[in-house]
């Protein structure tokens, strides 16, 4: 079903909903204002923020883990669950102090020993952790509320790696689950964050639920992004998986939930006609599609037909599947960094537009694309996915492949996606995601942009190219001079095709009016969300 024939299908659903023609939920007064029903973008399938990079899985363990720094929504890493930190005058050593009377949800303090176990898990993951680690000579508890980190060589991003948005964030966990193998998903979510997760009402496609910690301490500070106090101002929180976005629009209008992450942008105009309901742009960073495609498997292994499918792609059938015929919600993007921040460029960008079927046709005859099938592991249950997925099957075809297309939920496609085997045998050729523009301003949190091989991320491409431009970019010592790295690493991404961008694009996301204090940022902030 399109996108057009959809909407008018769930007409009668909306309709019915915004002149209250269903049933509102038996819920007395009291217990329904202090509990806030929200719908997430996907289902909270599994629940480890350092085994993968879901959104999802990154926006809920942000209730139950906290973090030791926090950014703002100036991007700058302020302290959180730290007190203070000092550093070696050569830049070596830092040494961390904890705030006192931290708690894990299980009771027990929150200690140095934790920290350091995190860090250890966390730093196996992560490319700035992978980078501290390299330079790292140990890392150590000091005492119950001290640890230290020694390097080699100075790493100035330290408390930008430590308080970043983007998955995985240095979650604290403690000491016995963070000593799980980093490639292996834990079984016990305790965490010392403002909410604690309810395993026993966790029902996977269904509901999550966060109950409020009363032990937790939030910080004087007023909250911004992760930073500041966490004042958590309902009793519980429950994430209502609603995959279908007419029963999630119709669930709003009626008052069955408060609050939806990202609504399609085609239900917008009903839900603004609601005078009980808010709509906003969730996020003005916005975000930048993704054509993720493997590296380590014909045919996507080889440059050329990588290349094949940058020439052939037009990022505006892209960006029409996903939010339709408002101009103001989307624009090209030849290239990897977010539109209208100080790095954005776009250079070696041409390839992005030509759109020319024939130069892709050309490419994959120059690369010896032999018909093989083409793995396309497609998230049904994510409208945006599922719309790039069916425009890529398209684009696929007409260049001429063979097209396999798998459509799956999300949480499949995030386990599948971490799998190195053969399309053939469990593995994948391309999937799809986007990354917040928040996580896309410079490479030091662009998980997606990097090119290390086997420890980058899913894909694994390899461009030393990209990785020359990394580090140029860490070492640069003026504005001109990352500009200057960014430019080149744009360039050499392009080249060596790290992924296909398919275009910047903003969402919506909205709420009943009775619901206060919901912000604007790369993911929904619940401290300061109050309900009447």
């Amino acid at each position: 079903m399109d996108r057009r024939t959809f909407v008018k299908s769930a007409g009668g659903v909306m309709l019915a909903a915004a002149s209250g023609g269903l049933p509102a939920p038996a819920l007395s007064q009291g217990a329904n204002a202090r509990t806030l029903r929200f719908v997430p973008q996907a289902n909270l399938a599994n629940f480890d923020p350092i085994w993968g990079t879901q959104y999802v899985v990154r926006n809920a363990a942000a209730l139950v883990w906290d973090t030791l720094y926090g950014v703002d929504e100036t991007l700058t890493p302020k302290r959180q669950m730290v007190e203070s930190e000092t550093v070696s005058p050569d830049g070596l050593v830092w040494t961390f102090k904890l705030r006192s009377g931290m708690k894990f949800h299980d009771g027990s303090p929150v200690l140095a020993k934790d920290a350091v176990q995190s860090l250890v898990r966390w730093s196996a993951r992560d490319p700035m952790g992978l980078m501290i680690r390299a330079l790292q000579n140990e890392l150590v508890a000091v005492d119950d509320l001290t640890f230290r980190w020694s390097l080699k060589k100075p790493y100035p991003k330290m408390l930008l790696a430590l308080g970043k948005n983007n998955s995985p964030c240095t979650f604290i966990m403690p000491e016995r689950i963070a000593k799980t193998d980093p490639f292996q998903q834990i079984t016990e979510f305790v965490g010392s964050g403002p909410m604690r997760f309810v395993r026993n009402e966790w029902v996977p496609g269904a509901k999550a639920v966060f109950e409020k910690f009363a032990d937790y301490k939030p910080r004087d500070e007023k909250a911004s992004w992760l930073a500041g106090g966490k004042r958590i101002m309902v009793d519980r929180i429950e994430w209502v998986i609603m995959p279908d976005p007419a029963t999630a629009s119709a669930a709003l209008q009626n008052g069955e939930v408060d609050w939806w992450e990202n609504p399609l942008s085609d239900l917008v105009p009903v839900l603004k006609a609601n005078r009980n309901i808010n709509v906003d742009i969730a996020d003005p960073l916005g975000n930048i599609g993704a054509f993720r495609m493997n590296h380590l498997h014909p045919p996507f292994d080889n440059v050329k037909i990588r290349r094949a499918v940058l020439a052939a792609m037009n990022q505006e059938d892209y960006m029409r599947a996903i939010v339709g015929d408002d101009n103001n919600l989307w624009k090209p993007l030849p290239g990897f960094f977010t539109p209208g921040t100080p790095l954005y460029t776009e250079s070696g960008g041409e390839i992005l537009k030509m759109r020319s079927l024939d130069a892709a046709k050309k490419l994959l005859q120059e690369g010896g694309y032999s018909n093989q099938p083409v793995t396309c592991v497609v998230a049904q249950d994510l409208p945006v996915l599922k719309a790039m997925g069916e425009v890529t099957a398209d684009l696929l075809k007409k260049m001429g492949m063979n097209v396999d297309f798998v459509a799956t939920d999300w949480g499949t496609v995030g386990a599948r996606r971490a799998q190195k085997t053969p399309p053939g045998q469990g593995g994948w050729n391309m999937f799809h995601t986007w990354h917040a523009g928040a996580d896309c301003i410079n490479p030091a949190p662009y998980t997606a942009v990097r090119g290390s091989g086997d420890k980058a991320w899913f894909g694994w491409p390899n461009s030393p190219g990209v990785e020359k431009e990394v580090e140029n970019w860490f070492e640069a010592s003026s504005l001109d001079d990352e500009k200057a790295a960014i430019a080149r690493l744009n360039k050499a991404a392009l080249e060596d095709v790290v992924f296909a961008p398919t275009g910047f694009f903003l969402t919506y996301q909205a709420w009943r009016k009775n619901v206060t204090g919901v912000t604007k940022g790369p993911l929904p902030f619940f401290w300061g969300v109050s309900k009447a």
